[in-house]
């Protein structure tokens, strides 16, 4: 009985890698060091176990079968904010860039060591009980440059007078408010404010953007406030 209490603490892990080798290596590395951990070999299994169970952190390999490291990774980041760790022999640059982009909180190249691999789990798990550990209240009032966005009212203002979004315009305004930094992709967007699943109609949300653009920039062709990244989606602008 003591045993099951004591397991019960273990901060859990999920690790989604399909090289078996790998995979073992690593979860009995993690489970000397104190944490459990719970193995899935392809995308699919991936997020379902993610669905069912509750985890302190997510190890996320990329190249996997069924659904591809990078699409778990934005379904988990769509109704979650657990640490999310990618390690992947794709260690280029622009593969570390989408992978930040889309939500994940650190990267490791392979092949990488058990004591770096270790050190990084720890690190993103302290970082999220630390900010966890704040005020439960979300944010109510965002100023991004010229525009205050109070999500309580439903308003945004630019340099004190009112812009008049619809309501779409303004759950995409503040979604982009909330999570500074962050790149989403369309399909994230529509899931996020339609709250539907996105069938690749790509005009919808370009035609929102637009309009959004037309009303909150100085120049909208020349957007400060939502930037593009071509092929990506779109992120917040690093506005003082």
């Amino acid at each position: 009985m003591e045993q099951t209490k004591e397991q019960a603490k273990k901060l859990a892990i999920l690790l989604v890698e399909d090289d078996t080798e790998i995979s073992e290596m690593v979860a009995e590395h993690l489970r000397l060091e104190g944490l459990a951990v719970v193995q899935a070999f392809d995308g699919n299994e991936a997020l379902r176990l993610f669905r069912e169970q509750g985890f302190d952190l997510v190890l996320l390999d990329l190249m996997l079968p069924e659904v591809g490291g990078m699409d778990v990774l934005q379904v988990i980041r769509m109704d979650s904010t657990v640490p999310i760790l990618i390690m992947s022999a794709k260690n280029g640059d622009v593969d570390k860039a989408i992978g930040l982009g889309f939500g994940a909180d650190d990267y490791i190249a392979k092949p990488f060591s058990m004591i770096e691999l270790t050190a990084r789990v720890k690190a993103a798990i302290r970082r999220a009980t630390r900010y966890s550990g704040g005020t439960a209240k979300e944010k109510a009032v965002h100023r991004i440059g010229k525009l205050l966005i109070d999500q309580d009212n439903f308003t945004v203002t630019k340099e004190g007078e009112m812009v008049p979004l619809t309501a779409k315009e303004f759950q995409i305004l503040a979604l982009f408010a909330r999570n500074p930094g962050r790149v989403f992709s369309k399909g994230q967007l529509y899931s996020a404010v339609w709250d539907d699943p996105y069938l690749g109609d790509e005009n919808v949300i370009n035609v929102h953007i637009r309009r959004l653009r037309e009303k909150i920039e100085d120049d909208p062709s020349s957007p400060v406030y939502i930037k593009t990244l071509w092929g990506i989606g779109y992120r917040l602008g690093e506005l003082d």
